[in-house]
């Protein structure tokens, strides 16, 4: 890729700008990237690994058309070192990720039933069993408790196990695993050695369900090879981020709970007037900078202008979802937490057909889980200073490591 493979009309392309693994503690949002949205609304940027630059947009209604344009493609991401914050880049067949069309609908409609409005409501009574039986344990033993520990991270695991089809036998290993891939703790190694002890686990449980008619995902996925609609290797594909879902719930809940715990206002609001708490939770999901840097690239398939900007084919593209909900000519008052914006039509779980397969799920987990803790501990109340606060480094997605409360 040259300085000359994309131009802007009468005028030089703009500068590449490093964009660095930033450990930010809080919620403070990036501020690299609130330098390149003040830039323009397309930029060059370079992260820490992979090769060469990539275009950035940064205003809502870019990200919008570009994440719906099929002129921009996942696929051929896969065969490129594109420059990104991942140290490591291991695309598996079958992820849903990575799929163009008419790929991405086969394989997403072999596990939409599994995540449908009615299915997640079919769930709720389950999934709200789980969460009680947590957070009566958390009161049983009495205040200080590590809610990030205690609760925020075994319900999503406990719940999207539910949703999987994971059986009662061999969920104490599935959690394991999944617990070691998002932790912080213990290094790429050891969660290299999770990461091949699940999908093996995976492979042999789509195999020993190709017979199924249930309508949990592994029963969807083994009937779905069984019928020569998937590979297994695509169906493993597809599993294994599904499986391990839970972490954006455990660390946007995180912020949300940091947020409350450190905003009185916010969280008199949440007390005072539960039955608008849906309009606070979607303006949290808009504000929390929910990840480090950007997610994954895009490749031109062709030649687009955009703001007069030339992007050549060939060329990758990041848009920034954070950025977009930040954009202050569709949220007034952008860095301002605004319980009453309406409407707020943000972009917390993405855009077109990569938007989150698992949104409406998450949602509900989000609000049984910030709804039952201010419930069932009217006191809550950090333990330790804001500051205090310990906060994940090093990592892709933002959070608090922990979170020591008290009531």
């Amino acid at each position: 890729m040259t300085e000359e493979t994309s131009t802007l009309t009468g005028q030089d392309p703009p500068p590449v700008r490093d964009w660095p693994a930033l450990d930010l503690d809080g919620t403070e949002f990036d501020p690299v990237l609130a330098a390149l949205m003040r830039e323009g609304p397309l930029t060059r940027v370079r992260l820490p690994h992979g090769e060469g630059w990539a275009w950035l947009a940064t205003r809502y209604d870019d990200v919008r058309l570009i994440t719906n344009d099929p002129r921009f493609g996942r696929a051929e991401v896969t065969k490129r070192q594109v420059t990104r914050l991942a140290p490591h880049f291991k695309p598996r067949p079958g992820s849903l990720a990575f799929a163009d069309q008419p790929d991405h609908n086969r394989l997403r409609k072999a596990v939409a039933a599994a995540f449908t409005v009615s299915a997640t409501k079919r769930l709720r009574p389950r999934a709200r069993a789980i969460l009680d039986d947590l957070v009566a344990g958390v009161v049983r033993d009495g205040p200080p408790a590590d809610l990030v520990e205690r609760v925020l991270e075994p319900f999503p695991i406990a719940v999207v196990s539910e949703v999987m089809g994971v059986r009662a036998a061999d969920r104490e290993r599935v959690h394991a695993w999944t617990r070691q891939i998002i932790s912080t703790s213990g290094g790429a190694e050891a969660a290299e050695q999770a990461k091949q002890g699940l999908y093996g686990w995976i492979t042999d449980t789509v195999r020993a369900r190709a017979g199924s008619t249930g309508d949990d995902v592994y029963a969807l996925l083994g009937a779905a090879v069984a019928r020569g609609e998937l590979t297994e290797a695509e169906a493993v594909g597809l599993a294994g981020p599904l499986q391990i879902g839970g972490e954006a719930v455990t660390h946007n809940c995180g912020q949300m709970l940091y947020l409350l715990l450190t905003r009185p206002e916010l969280m008199a609001r949440m007390r005072e007037r539960p039955e608008k708490r849906g309009a606070v939770l979607d303006e949290l999901l808009r504000y929390v900078p929910h990840r480090s840097s950007v997610g994954l690239a895009r490749i031109a398939l062709e030649d687009v202008h955009l703001h007069g900007v030339r992007i050549a084919a060939g060329e990758p593209v990041y848009v920034s979802y954070l950025a977009a909900n930040r954009d202050p000519d569709v949220f007034p008052e952008p860095d301002r937490i605004d319980p009453d914006r309406a409407p707020n039509p943000h972009l917390a779980f993405g855009n077109g057909p990569h938007f989150c397969t698992g949104a409406v799920l998450a949602r509900l987990q989000t609000e049984l889980l910030v709804g039952t803790l201010l419930d069932r501990l009217p006191g809550l109340r950090l333990a330790v200073p804001p500051e205090r606060v310990p906060w994940r480094h090093r990592t892709m997605i933002r959070g608090p490591r922990s979170l020591p409360c008290t009531w």
